[in-house]
């Protein structure tokens, strides 16, 4: 089990890190984080969708038997793995360029509140509360723990999913 979880949490880690390194230019250049997020999610569920090759190779490898349990432990543990390489390099691209993600986030969530025609001391609360997150968002261990909230759901979905696709506790001989 610690070879597939390896290979294809590197893999899932790679794939959706890779489309949100290459997707984060074009989010600069026009930040609609309702799209982006659309995009980001589409890209977990792409490269989660790992889980469910290592959980079937799992089975494989065992005379096509698993139980949920190792079902769902093995796509977690790709989970985990993707989850990490993820925040690692979210915490590479926000070194390497300019991009300031919480300024950017907090402008994002004014303009919909004004669209939205809520009264300005609402907008104005709003925005003392993103400071105060952008000021947490400032510590690179919360930063990271958050960066890893974004995709762990998703994981754990996925996981449980495959758990009950793929478990088969004997094979058949019909």
């Amino acid at each position: 089990m610690k070879r597939i979880v390896l290979i294809y949490g590197i893999v899932a880690g790679l794939i959706v890190s890779m489309f949100m390194l290459l997707t984060m230019p074009f989010g600069q250049e026009n930040p609609d984080f309702e799209n982006s997020e659309i995009i980001g999610y589409l890209g977990m569920f792409v490269s989660l969708s790992m889980i469910f090759v290592a959980v079937y190779q799992h089975r494989k490898q065992n005379g096509g038997t698993i139980s949920f349990g190792k079902a769902f432990l093995t796509g977690l543990f790709v989970t985990l793995i993707a989850g990490v390489i993820y925040a690692l390099s979210w915490e590479a691209y926000l070194s390497s360029s300019d991009f300031d993600f919480m300024k950017e986030y907090a402008s994002q969530i004014a303009l919909q509140m004004e669209k939205d025609g809520l009264p300005q001391e609402s907008i104005d609360a709003k925005m003392e509360e993103m400071k105060v997150m952008a000021e947490y968002y400032k510590n690179p261990l919360i930063r990271f723990g958050m960066t890893l909230m974004e995709i762990l759901p998703v994981g754990i979905v996925l996981s449980l999913i495959a758990g009950i696709v793929f478990r088969r506790n004997q094979v058949s001989n019909t």
